[in-house]
């Protein structure tokens, strides 16, 4: 039963991070575009209102860009809130969950308020569906009034007056923790959130990890997402790159596998790992968070700042200082494929299969 339901709220969640998350990138994307390009103009502060009359033209389109993606970044947590009601209750919960997402952005109750006013916003709507009963004729009222009316006024009372100050407590007090974190705190932050993110490669445990880094951009607080961006790409680029190192203790399938993770990890798609940690779990998950913690760690702690949630190769040089955020990419990396190689040591593909991928191998060139 309680598996049951932690699955129930798990997709719910899932869902409305999947709606949210194309929000994240294209206003955080814009953002890191005008911010880029104020820097060549020895600009830092391109957001500050005085550049909106700035005689140069470039400079005050820099300036509208900035608020263009910090509009759609402060869309997150209604669209997060709206989808997950539409998750629990289809489109009858969106208005309420929107409602409920201003609300907790108003307040400040951050991320977990907007998980929370999506949850309330759906259950609500789906009782009064459910409980709600009228005559056959006047039936009608109850999708295109009750149910908006007081799915969303049950939303914000919940929210306002029960849960809304605790929420923006907890995330002021972890707002204030991760900025006043520096030196080796803030490393360990770091590696905690890259071994977070290597753990399940895509999975629950890796999602929690990047969306609350994601969440955190809309605070200035970019810490937690340079250390996983970083985190995301290198368990497929050292394991793919595992693979074509060592071709004897891969069976043509894994090969195959490894030629797709090294493209899917460059364009920032951490799954592309998944059949190697299928294959032989207890030999690639150590390796991957490991080498996710160490890639994430000397990112943040080489002072690297990556402004937007973006992994693949596409947005490395928008980073502040870059090339070191490249460079601990690929010591990441390279933990990554070390370790798995040393842990596969004993590892061995027959004869035949050496035989068969040699003869496919030649046939592909052909």
């Amino acid at each position: 039963m309680i598996k049951t339901i932690g699955n129930e709220l798990k997709r719910h969640v899932l869902t409305g991070i999947s709606y949210m998350i194309p929000l994240v990138i294209a206003g955080a994307v814009i953002m890191a575009i005008s911010r880029v390009g104020g820097s060549f103009y020895g600009i830092t502060d391109i957001w500050d209102a005085s550049y909106a009359e700035s005689s140069n033209g470039i400079i005050r389109l820099l300036h509208d860009l900035d608020g263009f993606g910090g509009i759609a970044l402060g869309l997150m947590f209604p669209v997060i809130a709206a989808f997950i009601g539409y998750s629990v209750a289809d489109k009858l919960a969106i208005a309420p969950g929107l409602v409920g997402g201003m609300l907790v952005k108003g307040i400040g109750a951050g991320f977990l308020g907007a998980l929370a006013a999506g949850l309330i916003a759906g259950y609500a709507c789906l009782l009064i569906k459910k409980y709600v009963k009228l005559p056959r004729a006047a039936a009608s009222i109850v999708p295109v009034f009750i149910i908006p009316v007081f799915g969303t006024l049950i939303t914000v009372l919940i929210i306002n007056y029960i849960i809304g100050v605790p929420f923006a407590n907890i995330n002021t007090g972890l707002e204030n923790w991760l900025n006043g974190l520096s030196g080796g705190n803030q490393i360990l932050m770091a590696a905690i959130i890259g071994g977070m993110v290597g753990f399940d490669l895509g999975g629950p445990v890796n999602k929690a990890a990047v969306t609350t880094a994601m969440a955190l951009l809309t605070s200035g607080i970019y810490a937690p997402n340079t250390a996983a961006q970083v985190a995301i790409i290198i368990p497929p680029l050292g394991l793919g790159l595992a693979s074509f190192i060592a071709k004897k203790k891969y069976n043509t399938e894994m090969r195959e596998a490894g030629k797709s993770s090294l493209i899917m990890g460059l364009v920032g798609i951490s799954e592309g790992a998944i059949p190697f940690a299928v294959e032989s779990p207890l030999k690639v998950i150590p390796s991957t968070v490991i080498g996710s913690a160490v890639g994430s760690a000397l990112a943040v702690g080489f002072g690297t700042v990556n402004h937007a949630p973006i992994s693949g190769f596409y947005g490395w040089f928008t980073v502040e200082s870059w090339p070191l955020y490249v460079l601990a990419i690929a010591i990441g990396t390279l933990v990554v494929t070390f370790m798995t190689l040393f842990l596969r040591r004993n590892t061995e593909i027959t004869d035949e299969e050496i035989i068969e991928d040699d003869f496919n191998e030649a046939e592909w060139e052909a």
